[in-house]
């Protein structure tokens, strides 16, 4: 372990030097099947050959401008995010808080422009926006938060997936401007709202409407293909104001957007808002490189293929006192008690996930993984937490 870093991570043992796939291989040549792909990064999977020839092609024609200046490649990939969203303008960053920076950004402007002298935003109990202050201060994770108080204020905070604690929000505080929200949340471990995406969204859409608020979607992790429609909020009928999204944008190269619509469209102006790395050609070639093949398949792969993964593992856990949830290739698997140990007996056994909350597994394996890959994703999982739970047992 390196000295010269700080030691803001508690890195696992192991270092990957190369990729294929769902395959990512340690330098002593060991192979593991990757179900976490970077965090909802990658995908595509590693190394995927026109992503790696894109990013060649574009770093030896353009790699840098700036936005003081037209950027063609821009230009193209925000008119293509506005075709697969249904949104209408765009704005480029480099990361996920980033972007839900400029959402916050947007949030303010919305409320001055209404007369509210120090508007607010309604967030999620158990949520995760970034780590930057203001968006550490919108997350709902007091272990973020420690240690870099005061916070940012103007931010309300109710339970997730709770619609009358969000009424009664609004009914005391006549400050709030916008909502802040995960359609499932990701971080905290996959969780769904109870009574469906649909019926959760479209009821956030109308009391946005009644109280003119913007309806502001974090989408950073579950965008770009990840619960098998190009965006989570695809699986209704609404239509937010703002979405920000980035991780799966690039397949690994950092690139972030904020998209708006509706009375979101016209708050940002000239000098209101800006980037130095945000959108470049090389970045820009990247995320239409993608988006391209998320179309193209890998998305469609992700909804059926994930819905079979779900399947299978609620089918080989059963009998045991753990839930599977999830949409796409966004799985969680809830344990009864704290699976953290999990995550060193699944590398030792080839295998990498997450374990959010303590007690759920996450799953965000690569868009592109095939049904056979998947069975042996679900084996060999449900037959580690098995052993784990019940020693001697078989999956």
């Amino acid at each position: 372990m390196s000295t010269s870093l700080m030691p803001t991570y508690a890195r696992q043992p192991v270092a990957f030097v190369r990729g294929e796939g769902i395959w990512l291989e340690d330098e002593h040549g060991r192979r593991y099947l990757d179900a976490l792909s970077g965090i909802a990064v990658c995908g595509l999977g590693h190394a995927h050959p026109r992503i790696a020839a894109a990013i060649a092609e574009q770093a030896q024609t353009l790699i840098h401008t700036s936005n003081l200046y037209r950027i063609p490649l821009q230009e193209k990939l925000a008119a293509e995010l506005c075709t697969v969203s249904g949104m209408t303008r765009c704005f480029f960053a480099n990361s996920g808080a980033e972007a839900n920076e400029g959402a916050l950004k947007l949030a303010r402007l919305h409320g001055h422009r209404r007369g509210i002298a120090r508007p607010a935003v309604l967030v999620m109990e158990n949520s995760f926006h970034g780590r930057t202050l203001a968006t550490l201060s919108a997350t709902g994770n007091v272990k973020v938060q420690k240690g870099f108080e005061p916070l940012v204020d103007g931010f309300i905070r109710v339970p997730f997936d709770d619609i009358a604690a969000i009424e009664k929000a609004a009914q005391e505080h006549p400050e709030i401007v916008a909502i802040l929200v995960e359609p499932i949340q990701g971080e905290s471990g996959v969780r769904l709202p109870a009574q469906g995406l649909t019926t959760y969204l479209s009821a956030l859409r109308q009391l946005c409407d009644r109280h003119d608020w913007l309806l502001m979607l974090d989408e950073v992790q579950t965008g770009n293909g990840r619960t098998g429609r190009y965006f989570a909020f695809q699986h209704s009928p609404i239509l937010p104001d703002v979405v920000s999204t980035a991780k799966g944008l690039g397949n690994g190269f950092p690139i972030a957007a904020v998209l708006v619509a509706g009375k979101a469209s016209d708050l940002f102006g000239p000098g209101m808002h800006g980037t130095t790395f945000g959108g470049s050609p090389l970045a820009c070639r990247v995320a239409l490189c993608t988006i391209e093949l998320l179309r193209d398949g890998a998305m469609d792969n992700a909804a059926r293929v994930g819905a079979a993964l779900q399947q299978s593992l609620t089918a080989r856990l059963q009998g045991l006192d753990i839930e599977v949830t999830g949409l796409g290739m966004m799985i969680g698997i809830i344990l009864p008690g704290d699976a953290t140990p999990l995550i060193e007996r699944g590398r030792e056994a080839g295998l990498l996930f997450a374990v959010s909350a303590e007690r759920r597994i996450r799953l965000l394996p690569p868009l592109i993984m095939n049904d056979s890959e998947a069975e042996e994703l679900s084996e060999r999982l449900s037959r580690l937490i098995r052993d784990f739970l019940t020693p001697g047992g078989v999956a």
